[in-house]
């Protein structure tokens, strides 16, 4: 039986960071619809253990899979780097897509000396998954992660940018790209949330060195998936995003929109137990 093409893609994420993702997938697929769920009732996963995010994972892939999606992407890196391998076997055929890979294909492309760095929460950076990701394909780079958990808070309360924004950004980050021989040119912006914070890690990091977004990156590599496995949604008019959340409607509204660019409509959100 052919797919139905009218059918979201789905996204899950531990809370509002993989909007950013949505957003991203919003303006390089306008025709498609988008059911995209945070689990808001257990976030962060970012500081929870691997079996932990595993078991969450699954259940928040099932509720989609019952609402009726035909790809899924994991919109959230700590659940990529705990969960990618587990949800293909348990889901196949359904097309599971996480943002790792083509966040660290981004990067690799993006630097010339071979030298890179990672933000990410503390469970992605220990987790390593990027870490592999980017030695797979470039084995002599040399690969820095640095957990920026403050980030997280700060991009759900509205802060992204001023004088807080870059002093935390400076701590983490400013002896990482000290000037010297041994300076990274590329950071990848291993968490949903960060892609907020770019021109405050702009100021830290300065003009010559690469940011890769991976929001942006992962979009279009469902792009490409969705194209080649003839899902893409043949239709004239755009698509239509709804989403899940597991807790506190009326936050997920408030702060969706420093991640949306706009408060997502009240009738597109529902509340959902897993």
């Amino acid at each position: 039986m052919s797919p139905d093409l009218n059918l979201p893609v789905g996204l899950f994420d531990s809370g509002i960071g993989g909007l950013t993702v949505l957003h991203a997938l919003r303006r390089r697929l306008p025709r498609e619809n988008l059911l995209y769920l945070g689990d808001t009732a257990r976030l962060p996963y970012g500081t929870k253990a691997r079996d932990t995010i595993i078991r969450y994972s699954q259940r928040a892939t099932q509720k989609l899979v019952e609402c009726g999606v035909k790809m899924l992407v994991i919109a959230c890196n700590t659940a990529t780097s705990a969960a990618l391998p587990t949800l293909r076997r348990q889901f196949a055929p359904l097309p599971v897509m996480g943002v790792v890979e083509p966040g660290a294909e981004a990067a690799v492309a993006a630097s010339r000396n071979r030298r890179i760095v990672i933000t990410a929460t503390e469970a992605t950076i220990a987790g390593g998954a990027y870490q592999e990701a980017i030695r797979r394909r470039c084995p002599d780079a040399t690969v820095i992660g640095r957990a920026c958990t403050l980030f997280v808070s700060l991009a759900e309360e509205g802060w992204t940018d001023g004088p807080i924004a870059e002093g935390v950004a400076a701590r983490y980050l400013r002896d990482l790209f000290a000037d010297g021989p041994e300076r990274p040119d590329t950071l990848l912006l291993g968490c949903t949330h960060f892609p907020l914070f770019k021109d405050a890690l702009r100021h830290v990091v300065g003009p010559d060195v690469h940011i890769v977004d991976s929001a942006a990156t992962t979009a279009q590599a469902v792009e490409t998936e969705l194209r080649r496995l003839g899902l893409l949604r043949q239709a004239e008019e755009d698509g239509t995003s709804r989403f899940l959340v597991t807790d506190n409607v009326a936050r997920f509204m408030r702060s969706g929109g420093y991640f949306l660019g706009e408060a997502p409509r009240e009738d597109a959100v529902a509340l959902v137990d897993l």
